[in-house]
């Protein structure tokens, strides 16, 4: 599949991996890290974890912070410029105040961006010492402004705390606040326009929908259904207009960006992103790769394959070592990911012992 796909994305192989510069064969710089913390959540989002749960790792399975700064350190001496925090929920990490403060740090040593993607429910109380520490930028998760369709996806209540927490966000000074919604065709597809105007009309936040994605066991394309980029921009159409911007990032992100207004002309402050995985994705200029709260190296959301980093480093391995096996790993990444279909099946045959839920990937 790897040949025609990269055929696909105008990519072609320019020959092997490097660690340092952090390129894959089809040399792409991968600057972008995202660093899940743990694999506990205060919320049941059904999109994100199976209906029957996931079985928490032990303690001593989970990278202590020393783990996750050395590893972080090393990550931006070989070419990562941007790192986020994510989980599960980042915030239920004991401690997690300390840790943002430690990567903050590394700004010294060539780490330009520091942000952390969270459901906000735990947030309003950090907020003064995530800004202390460096924390540029949130993404945080809200699907629908109706707290009982919040507590049918979530299993949980929260949801005006969460509209308090990005209202919060919003004024406290963070280079960017972006809030998150998985469309799901039938549960919240209806509220596309009403989040917009939430919150990216009279703020300064960029409202982001995010095709649903298959993982393993949160019932991708049986239970719930997907709702795809184009019929998502289709339905803001029809009550607002959309002038393009591009891929976030310089090309380089994840969301197609559009300035938004009101029919009367009336401008938005701020912006409508969405992430259109599943339908056109953008494996061609991706950026990013993954370090799960268990210390696995992954380059590719969407593909099973990883290596461990935390074996190595409890059992003394250099940088170099570690370095070397970074480098592997971006020797294995794909030009890009199979199709949604393929990745269900592949995910099903496999089964819980051998895919990865979202939440034990990080968000």
């Amino acid at each position: 599949m790897d040949a025609a796909t990269a055929a696909a994305y105008g990519l072609t192989q320019r020959g092997d991996a490097h660690a340092q510069g952090l390129f894959d064969r089809f040399g792409r710089a991968h600057t972008y890290l995202r660093i899940s913390v743990t694999e506990r959540c205060n919320l049941r989002c059904r999109y994100c974890m199976p209906e029957e749960g996931v079985q928490l790792l032990p303690k001593d399975h989970l990278l202590s912070f020393e783990e996750i700064e050395r590893l972080a350190a090393l990550f931006v001496r070989l070419g990562v410029t941007k790192i986020r925090l994510t989980g599960g929920e980042p915030l239920v990490r004991r401690g997690i105040e300390q840790l943002v403060e430690r990567i903050g740090e590394l700004k010294a040593h060539g780490l330009e961006r520091l942000m952390m993607t969270s459901n906000a429910l735990l947030l309003r109380e950090h907020i003064p010492a995530f800004l202390r520490s460096g924390l540029d930028a949130v993404n945080l998760s809200l699907d629908t402004l109706r707290a009982d369709r919040f507590r049918r996806i979530t299993g949980r209540e929260g949801c005006e705390e969460t509209v308090a927490a990005i209202h919060a966000a919003a004024h406290a000074g963070f280079r960017k606040v972006k809030v998150n919604a998985v469309v799901m065709q039938g549960v919240n597809d209806d509220e596309l326009v009403d989040l917009a105007r939430a919150f990216a009309r009279d703020l300064p936040i960029e409202m982001r929908y995010i095709e649903y994605m298959p993982f393993e066991g949160n019932g991708w394309g049986d239970a719930l259904q997907m709702f795809p980029a184009a019929a998502i921009r289709a339905r803001l159409e029809e009550k607002l207009r959309l002038e393009p911007r591009g891929l976030n990032e310089g090309g380089a992100g994840t969301a197609l960006v559009y300035d938004a207004f009101e029919k009367d002309g009336r401008a938005f402050r701020g912006q409508i992103g969405i992430i259109s995985s599943m339908t056109e994705p953008f494996c061609a200029t991706c950026n990013r790769t993954r370090l799960t709260a268990d210390g696995h190296f992954r380059w590719c959301l969407l593909d099973e394959g990883e290596i461990d980093l935390r074996a190595p480093l409890r059992e003394g391995a250099t940088d170099g070592d570690l370095a070397a096996l970074i480098e592997e790993g971006l020797r294995r990444k794909l030009a890009g990911h199979a199709p949604a279909q393929v990745l269900k099946d592949s995910q099903k045959a496999a089964g819980p012992g051998h895919a990865r839920s979202m939440i034990r990937i990080g968000g």
